[in-house]
């Protein structure tokens, strides 16, 4: 009593105190930088917001679609996608005044092939008929609502698809080929130059002997701006702790297992009396012996040699009837066998050609009666026998069964009862080799027995390989002392001195949710991207299969990339110019013999160079040193160039300039094609660089 007048009498202290501290929790979600709660959209197009509430729907929508195929992240980037391009060209058509009336709706719908050739929307003469279609509509809004919902929305992508086309072909129109610039195509295709050359390659200079300075990659990073613009990311390091069975689980298994193999007595609480229970060796109901003490469940099916693990086929295929082999380990399991029965021809392989008519169960090549169709087996069949080894083919060209015709009709390892009665019945009761005809629902097939095998009966005792509780209680308390130690102590020298293993993972983009080595952790990116995380925080994160414990070692801001992120990407073309700077130096004024000789190269020949595809044999493609070659005059000889792969010097040894065409429209017209091609894409990706995108999809994904 005394205890509850004590609550009684700060009850009022208790309810502010709890009150005060739901306002910290709710009022913490409104003021965090990085929390998407509140946020009513999703982000912006020129101005122009995508609501939070009608993204989501469109992602849930796709996410049913897509099933278990697509991760959260990757359909909300979908939708996204679909959102901005949408915004973007939509400002387009209404800056242009595309439109599609209502009354053109129809013709939409009409040029649709999915609704042209609907049977529901057909007249007798099977055209699409534009009144069974509007009183389909009417209809649907009339009782079926959700229904007519799906029309709008595929009405609205109808409409919408119309626009896109309308606008794409007002840019297709504008956008053409000169003949100058067929005239061109046809020269960079045609032209032709033969050389020989000399190749001193980059690589004949060991990397180390080039230093690279960080200035000289800033300096290179900020001539090229375009290049090197980078997304905010972040950079992480972890070590990872995973749940997996210790030997002395593996061991504690595979004991289980040998006990199952003998009797056991058992306490019976009836009689109170032992009783004797029979072990896998002895037992008589298998199936329950099996069902009672295996992760995986009393298997009845026949199985072929081939079919057994192959790092125990033979031992297990040649038990005895009653034999019993192990406990083995067979991937993540420990097992038991036991040989239940063995049947002689229990599995065939068997090829067969399928001759179809109109109104069978198959779909007949081309239209054929019945007796057609027999006419045909029968002369495939007299061609099999005077050539067996012909069957392969005759099946490509002839069967009717698109599971096997491309295999030449092979069906492998066929269990009794798979097939249909009568093709079941010749393939177990004929010998092997033996040829024949037999009629079917589906048609007529021409049949060769390939091979028969005897197949067996096994009982297998199936235990997962899984850590015990013990071993989960032990990881989880050195990941904690691990968290812990990292927390207040070097990361990297703690893992040292437990000899763990620190796993880096650079440039984490804020939509990112596969952290190698790891998997689909969108929480950990979530983590690293929040504002109230610094660099150097640690924390432990959940996997499927253990712990990871994270650790935050970098933040980097949208922009410029700095000489350190970008060296990987920098060094090598800076190095490789030095290299070219330098070979250059050493063999200045040197003929292409000498040039050769110096360097211990050879002189090399190449034929038929063009511009369009201007690849050297043996030396890869070199576009620079191809052009110079083309600007030489035959027998005359190039300076040094830098080329793609080394430095080269070139000999013309001859040119052959195509002759003038009185018309050069046709590779004009080509030209222009492949332009129109490109425009799409091209206006499309030049609207989205020019927008101005806010995008706050990581603030709430």
């Amino acid at each position: 009593m005394a205890i509850l007048e004590k609550i009684r009498s700060r009850s009022l202290f208790l309810i502010l105190v709890i009150g005060l501290a739901l306002f910290a929790f709710v009022i913490s979600g409104v003021f965090s930088k990085n929390s998407g709660t509140g946020k009513s959209t999703v982000g912006e197009v020129n101005g122009e917001p995508i609501l939070r509430q009608d993204f989501a729907y469109k992602v849930e929508n796709m996410s049913r679609r897509y099933g278990a195929n697509a991760t959260t992240v990757q359909v909300v980037n979908q939708v996204w996608n679909q959102e901005v391009r949408g915004i973007v060209l939509g400002q387009q058509y209404e800056d242009l005044g595309i439109n599609i009336e209502k009354d053109q709706i129809l013709e939409v719908v009409k040029a649709n092939p999915a609704f042209a050739s609907d049977p529901t929307f057909q007249n007798e003469a099977g055209v699409f008929d534009e009144g069974k279609f509007i009183e389909f509509i009417a209809n649907l809004k009339a009782n079926n609502p959700a229904g007519y919902q799906q029309w709008k929305m595929q009405e609205d992508a109808l409409i919408n698809a119309s626009k896109e086309q309308s606008y794409f072909n007002l840019i297709k129109a504008g956008v053409g080929s000169t003949l100058k610039e067929g005239e061109l195509a046809y020269h960079l295709e045609t032209d032709k130059v033969d050389v020989k050359y000399v190749k001193i390659p980059y690589t004949s200079i060991p990397d180390s002997t080039v230093n690279v300075s960080d200035s000289e990659i800033e300096s290179y990073v900020k001539k090229h701006e375009n290049e090197f613009k980078q997304e905010s990311s972040r950079d992480v390091r972890y070590v990872y702790f995973e749940e997996k069975a210790s030997d002395d689980d593996v061991k504690e298994i595979e004991n289980d297992l040998s006990k199952l193999l003998k009797n056991s007595i058992v306490y019976n609480e009836a009689t109170k009396a032992d009783d004797t229970v029979a072990g896998f060796k002895t037992t008589t109901d298998l199936r329950d012996f099996v069902n009672r003490n295996s992760d995986i469940k009393f298997d009845t099916t026949y199985v072929t040699k081939a079919q057994l693990p192959a790092a125990f086929a033979d031992t297990l295929y040649n038990l005895p009837v009653g034999g019993v082999f192990g406990p083995y380990k067979d991937g993540n399991f420990y097992k038991l066998s036991r040989m239940v029965h063995k049947k002689e021809g229990g599995s065939v392989k068997a090829s067969h050609i399928l001759i179809s008519y109109d109104g069978a169960g198959a779909q007949p090549k081309e239209s054929r009666t019945k007796e057609e169709a027999k006419a045909k087996a029968d002369e495939i069949l007299a061609k099999v026998k005077a050539n067996p080894d012909d069957f392969a083919a005759l099946a490509r060209d002839n069967s009717e069964d698109p599971g096997s015709a491309s295999k030449g009709g092979t069906y492998d390892n066929i269990p009794a009862g798979q097939m249909v009665p009568a093709f079941n019945d010749y393939i177990f009761d004929n010998p092997i080799g033996s040829i024949g005809v037999v009629e079917t629902q589906f048609g007529y097939h021409v049949i060769k027995i390939d091979d028969k095998y005897d197949v067996v009966q096994i009982a297998t005792i199936a235990r997962e390989i899984e850590p015990s509780e013990n071993t989960i209680n032990d990881l989880f308390t050195a990941t904690t002392k691990f968290q812990m130690a990292a927390v207040s102590g070097d990361f990297q020298e703690e893992a040292k001195s437990s000899n763990y293993t620190v796993r880096p993972v650079n440039q984490v983009k804020a939509l990112d949710e596969n952290i190698p080595g790891i998997g689909n952790q969108r929480g950990i990116v979530q983590w690293a991207f929040n504002a109230d995380t610094e660099v150097g925080d640690v924390k432990r994160f959940n996997t499927p299969n253990g712990y990871a414990v994270i650790q935050l070692t970098g933040k980097r801001k949208e922009g410029l990339a700095t000489a350190k992120d970008a060296s990987a990407r920098v060094l090598p073309i800076l190095r490789k110019q030095k290299k070219a700077a330098m070979i250059m130096e050493q063999n200045a004024g040197k003929s292409i013999d000498e040039l050769a000789k110096s360097n211990n190269v050879n002189v090399s020949g190449a034929t038929g160079l063009t511009m369009k595809t201007p690849t050297i044999s043996g030396a890869g493609r070199e576009p620079k040193v191809v052009g110079v070659a083309m600007g030489l005059s035959e027998g005359e000889n190039s300076s040094l160039i830098e080329g793609e792969n080394g430095v080269f010097m070139v000999s013309v040894t001859k040119k052959e300039i195509a002759p003038s065409l009185d018309n050069y429209a046709t590779y004009a017209n080509s030209q222009k094609t492949l332009n129109r091609n490109r425009a799409s894409f091209a206006a499309y990706n030049a609207l989205k660089d020019a927008a101005d995108i806010e995008d706050e999809r990581a603030d709430i994904y």
